[in-house]
C-alpha cells in the first residue's frame, strides 16, 4: 500500500527523497511495504556493498536482516522526523506513518534509529 500523493524528487543536500503532493494529516499510514528477509550471515556480504545503508536488523531477536522494498529506502533521515516506521515481523513488512501534519511539497523523513525523535547519532554522523 502506497499513497498516490507520494513522489520521489531530488533534495538540495541528501540526494533523492520522498515528498508529498498533498497535505497529510498526523497519524496517517502512508506506506506499507514488503521486505526481503535474509539470514544475519548474509549481512556480512551486504555490508561490503552500497546496500549496507539500506538493510534493517530484523526479527524480535534481531537475528536476521531485511531489505525493504517500496519507497522505504528513499526516505531520508532526520533526528526530528515527521514520520515513523514500524516493523511487522509476522507479515514481513514495514509501515510508515506520519507523526504530525505534513504540508504539500514537504519532504517526508524517518529517524533511522527507529524512534521518530531519537537523537542518538546514526552511523553516517559518527566520526
Amino acid at each position: 500500500m502506497l499513497k498516490p500523493y507520494l513522489f520521489v524528487d531530488d533534495t538540495s543536500q541528501k540526494g533523492r527523497g520522498v515528498f508529498t503532493h498533498e497535505r497529510i494529516p498526523a497519524n496517517t499510514v502512508i506506506e506499507i511495504a514488503p521486505v526481503i528477509v535474509m539470514q544475519k550471515t548474509d549481512r556480512e556480504h551486504l555490508d561490503k556493498t552500497l546496500l549496507h545503508d539500506y538493510i534493517f536488523e530484523w526479527g524480535k531477536e534481531k537475528d536476521k536482516c531485511a531489505m525493504a522494498l517500496g519507497l522505504i529506502p528513499i526516505y531520508n533521515h532526520s533526528y526530528k522526523s515527521n514520520c515513523e516506521y514500524f516493523m511487522d515481523y509476522e507479515d514481513s513488512s514495514i509501515m510508515v506513518k506520519t507523526v504530525r501534519v505534513i504540508e504539500n511539497g514537504e519532504e517526508l523523513t524517518i529517524n533511522y534509529n527507529g524512534d521518530w525523535n531519537d537523537g542518538k547519532k546514526v552511523w553516517f554522523d559518527v566520526k
